[in-house]
Parts: C-alpha cells; sequence; structure tokens
C-alpha cells in the first residue's frame, strides 16, 4: 500500500517473524515496531496519529492450536481486544482479518458470508472470537471492517507457518517428494497476497463500516491438481506421496466473493498458475531456470 501513497507502519511482536517478510519491508523502507498488541497502552501510543489499523496479528497454525488451544485464545481474543478498544478510543477504523477457518465444515459451496460459524479448531474458534469482540465494540461506536481470507499464498509468507503451496514449492525445489495429508480430492481456495491487499486497499478507500468480506479468488482448486502444476513448473520428476488427513481440516472450501465484487468492486487479478511462478521464483533463486 505504500506504492500507493499511503504511510505505513508495521507493528510485531516479532514472536514469530517472517526473515522473508522483514526484508521485503526492509527495501520498502517500511518502519517496524516491536510491539506485543496485548498491550493496550502500548497499542494506543503508536495508532494515535493514524487513519486506518489493519490487525492482522494472531497465532496462525491450526494443528498447533489444538496442542495450545489456551494460547491461541488468549493471544488471538486478548490481542483483538486490546486494538478493537485503542480504535474506538481513539476514533480510528479498524480493519479486521479473520479466518475462513471460523465457518468449519461447510454446509454448501461456494460459501458466502452468511454462511453458519461453527469452526473445528482452537485456531477457528479464536478466530470467530475475536470477530465477536469486534462487533461487540462495534456496538459501542467502534467503526471495523471485517475480512475473512482463504488460503492466502506468495511472497514473504512465513516458514514456519507455511500453506500448502510454499511447502509444495520448497520441497520440489529440493527434488524430495510432495506430502499430501488425505488423497488429495479435497478443495481449497487460493487467493495471492497482491489480491488480498487490493481487497484491503478498497476496504480503506470505500469504508464499508461493519460489514464481513470474505477473502478468496472464487475457484476450488484440488489438492492433487496443485502439487501436478508446482511440479510441472518447478520442472521436476518427484514423488506424490499420501499421508492421514489433520485434525481440524475439512473436506471443500471455497468462497463466494460476490459480496465483495458487488460493494467494492473487487476482482482477483492473480491467475494461480501465474503466482505460483512468481512464487517459485522467489523461494527457488538457486534454480536459474526461473
Amino acid at each position: 500500500m505504500k506504492r500507493r501513497g499511503y504511510s505505513v507502519v508495521v507493528l510485531d511482536s516479532l514472536e514469530r517473524p517472517s526473515k522473508r517478510a522483514l526484508a521485503r519491508l526492509k527495501e520498502e523502507d517500511i518502519s517496524v515496531v516491536k510491539c506485543d498488541v496485548r498491550d493496550k497502552y502500548t497499542v494506543k501510543s503508536h495508532i494515535e496519529d493514524s487513519d486506518v489499523v489493519i490487525h492482522a496479528a494472531a497465532y496462525i497454525s491450526v494443528e498447533e492450536s489444538f496442542e495450545k488451544p489456551v494460547e491461541y485464545i488468549a493471544n488471538n481474543v486478548g490481542g483483538t481486544a486490546s486494538v478493537a478498544s485503542s480504535c474506538l478510543e481513539l476514533g480510528k477504523l479498524l480493519v479486521h482479518f479473520s479466518s475462513a477457518a471460523v465457518y468449519g465444515e461447510p454446509v454448501k459451496t461456494p460459501i458466502p458470508e452468511e454462511h453458519p460459524l461453527k469452526p473445528l479448531s482452537p485456531y477457528g474458534l479464536s478466530k470467530l472470537m475475536s470477530e465477536q469482540v469486534v462487533e461487540f465494540y462495534g456496538k459501542l461506536g467502534l467503526k471495523y471492517v471485517i475480512i475473512r481470507p482463504f488460503n492466502v499464498y506468495g511472497p514473504g509468507q512465513s516458514e514456519a507457518y507455511a500453506g500448502v503451496i510454499t511447502k509444495f514449492i520448497t520441497r520440489a525445489c529440493s527434488s524430495e517428494p510432495l506430502i499430501i495429508h488425505g488423497d488429495g480430492l479435497q478443495t481449497r481456495d487460493f487467493i495471492h497476497v497482491e489480491d488480498v491487499s487490493r481487497l484491503v486497499e478498497l476496504v480503506v478507500e470505500k469504508t464499508p463500516v461493519g460489514l464481513v468480506f470474505n477473502a478468496g479468488s472464487g475457484v476450488p482448486t484440488r489438492i492433487v491438481d496443485l502439487a501436478r502444476v508446482v511440479i510441472r513448473l518447478v520442472g521436476v520428476n518427484v514423488e506424490i506421496l499420501h499421508a492421514p488427513p489433520r485434525p481440524g481440516h475439512i473436506r471443500d472450501s471455497w468462497a463466494d466473493i460476490s459480496k465483495a465484487q458487488r460493494i467494492l468492486g473487487f476482482q482477483p487479478r492473480v491467475v494461480l498458475e501465474d503466482g505460483l511462478r512468481a512464487t517459485i521464483r522467489e523461494l527457488c533463486r538457486d534454480l536459474t531456470r526461473f
């Protein structure tokens, strides 16, 4: 967003930093301030001069959330309460990043924002509770917008909690087998980080206060097909292996993005294969063929 004329400051605890993301922020000359969002006093002091607060700070691993449910709820919900109450007191617009994990097992696809919210993991529960915190402060006067991203991928993704795309690319570039949890026929909605950024920009420009928007491509992709495309683009001959399904993961999930299209004029621009090529170039810099 800085390239479009916005002044941007990042607050992060640096507890689980992404080396790629920090390097990119440095390249763009964007300030990074060490700050735990659960510390309301510190949060308030750093957002006083802002117009918009984009809250994306959270623990994000579904698997880890089963091992550390208390930590996930304390961090994700507590941090959101601190940020939301600070934004209310200072009169700032809050753009809150939730997750498609709040939907749980879909009763229909594509999934609209009005879909029942029945998360299947402590992570999903923490994001649902965070939404409820934001909505609570909304009743007290907080200006907010909630975004529910589906499977975001692209440059700068955290190595520690990389999505399936990053894991597939990393293994393919190392000529290791790609591992699919389940039969591979499950579907996901992959959206490039640049499209998510564009959605945020539209929200900031149009300020549709009190609304919830899905952030997805609106296109379902089978995991086994994703694996085959990654293998083809990397240009290696590796196996696809199958492992047991992971707890808390659902069978099919893709977004109904008609609401964002209608109200914001949002339209995803990055085609999956093009986004994969760019991500491969970053993750496999030693492969000169890219």
